[in-house]
């Protein structure tokens, strides 16, 4: 039974040879992977990251800042991460994989096999939108509908809504004040992954992310919007598949 609080493994797969590490999007938790376990191969164990005020963590304070963050988490797993590890996140996820794989690499002599960085662009990319952490909440949740990320009916229930308001305005804050410390480079591959119509994440802003490792850099793109991988899981999942089986041999395993 895993007794990480950072971590939630929807399918425990203990003869998995690699282990994904997943850090989800703003309001998100580890819910938001459950889906992804049945369509990866014996060979691959997901395991989700669990922030402080989501999901299982729901009764802890937020953070509203992402350096109070990369250490807890990285230390919070390091133990737990007894095999080769590549790591995933969307937007919030994807500036927290960064940073979590350079501290782990930096600090903990513990390096990730790839990184995924998806619907975000390269630390320092000037935003293509304006900040709406500060809105008050009719706003805010208005500017929330934009992004197609939360289900119409989600949107509609008041009840829901209260509930996840502080949670979302809090991880929009993560991402709105987000400002890179000069660590060092990845030695790690990488590959950004985006939607085609994400107008919050262009082509440029994906590429940016190659000055960020010393090792190999791919740019994926699939049909969608910011929330692209709702729709594109299994096509996204294959080309996660066949990037980690460059360092392994994955496939039907």
């Amino acid at each position: 039974m895993n007794q990480n609080k950072w971590l939630v493994i929807p399918t425990p797969r203990p003869a998995a040879r690699i282990i994904l590490l997943c850090f989800p999007f703003a309001g998100g938790s580890s819910h938001s992977f459950r889906g992804w376990a049945p369509i990866l191969p014996p060979s691959v164990e997901l395991r989700a990251v669990e922030l402080p005020g989501h999901g299982t963590r729901l009764s802890e304070p937020l953070a509203e800042d992402i350096h109070e963050l990369i250490e807890p988490i990285a230390r919070g797993i390091a133990s737990s991460l007894d095999k080769p590890f590549a790591i995933f996140g969307h937007s919030m996820g994807a500036l927290l994989g960064f940073e979590v794989a350079l501290y782990l690499q930096n600090k903990l002599n513990k390096r990730a096999e790839h990184l995924f960085v998806s619907g975000h662009g390269a630390p320092g990319t000037p935003r293509h939108e304006p900040e709406i952490h500060h809105l008050p909440k009719p706003q805010f949740l208005a500017k929330i509908k934009e992004y197609n990320g939360t289900p119409k009916e989600a949107l509609e229930n008041k009840e829901l809504m209260d509930l996840m308001f502080p949670i979302l305005k809090a991880d929009f804050k993560i991402c709105e004040t987000y400002a890179h410390k000069n660590s060092g480079l990845l030695n790690t591959p990488l590959t950004a992954l985006g939607g085609i119509q994400d107008p919050s994440t262009p082509r440029e802003d994906l590429e940016k992310w190659r000055s960020f490792t010393t090792q190999s850099f791919n740019i994926r793109l699939f049909p969608g919007d910011h929330f692209y991988l709702l729709q594109q899981k299994v096509n996204l999942l294959k080309a996660i598949l066949t990037d980690i089986s460059s360092h392994f041999n994955l496939a039907n395993t």
